[in-house]
């Protein structure tokens, strides 16, 4: 990993935009065999394994990168952005199944995930060990949550919007008072990142976060609305 020469990212660039028309083809196909897999979701426990723990490998892997190449460190690398959150969220839900995890990975995992492919903080490009790391637990978090309503035959709730917004903000002190204690920036909590995103069209510190605020909830409930039909109101 070490030897691959570091190219600096490019948001929108031509390796961007074939990594998320890839991912884009992924959930398609994954849509359209939605009703076998039904047939078959028996069979699929060890298909659920296997991607949690491809997942957990892939994270692990990154951290030992972080140690190896003198990056870790307790402002920067701890699981508190939302999508490492709803990365350890996806991975246990899919070795568990608790129903309890779906609206979290459904709403916060795949409307974080995907603001994320859409405008990477991300400083290395391809083929860089870091560079699929970002992009397949980003698009395992997307995945995960689709096949719970697609596959598992789970609907979303407007109530789990609403549960997954108070979870949210009850970490918030926490990641606030993390921030301040060693320097660091979770979840974008003391400034905007500094190669553009969305948060660039939200206005300054701190009145952003209060933006984003309505942003989450307006992007949980479009998720809602758009996978509301599409299973009954229960995990099986």
């Amino acid at each position: 990993m070490g030897g691959v020469a570091e190219h600096e990212f490019v948001m929108f660039s031509f390796v961007h935009l074939t990594v998320v028309l890839l991912i884009g083809f992924i959930i398609g196909l994954l849509y359209c065999q939605r009703r076998r897999l039904q047939e078959n979701v028996s069979k699929l426990k060890w298909v659920e394994r296997y991607f949690a723990l491809s997942l957990l490998a892939m994270d692990i892997t990154y951290h030992i990168w972080l140690i190896v190449t003198d990056r870790w460190g307790l402002d920067d690398a701890l699981p508190l952005e939302l999508c490492s959150i709803s990365l350890l969220a996806s991975i246990v839900l899919l070795l568990t199944g608790s129903r309890y995890l779906v609206d979290f990975v459904v709403f916060a995992g795949i409307g974080g995930a995907l603001q994320a492919i859409g405008t990477p903080v991300l400083d290395m490009d391809f083929p860089h060990f870091r560079f699929f790391h970002f992009f397949y637990t980003h698009m395992g978090i997307i995945l995960t949550g689709l096949y719970f309503v697609w596959v598992k035959v789970y609907e979303p709730t407007f109530k789990g919007v609403v549960k997954t917004m108070l979870i949210i903000n009850v970490l918030l002190p926490f990641i606030l008072a993390v921030n301040w204690l060693f320097d660091g920036n979770y979840m974008f909590l003391r400034m905007k990142p500094q190669n553009g995103s969305l948060l660039d069209f939200l206005g300054p510190y701190p009145w952003y976060i209060l933006s984003l605020e309505a942003v989450a909830f307006v992007i949980f409930t479009i998720i809602w609305l758009l996978l509301r039909t599409k299973g009954s109101k229960r995990a099986r």
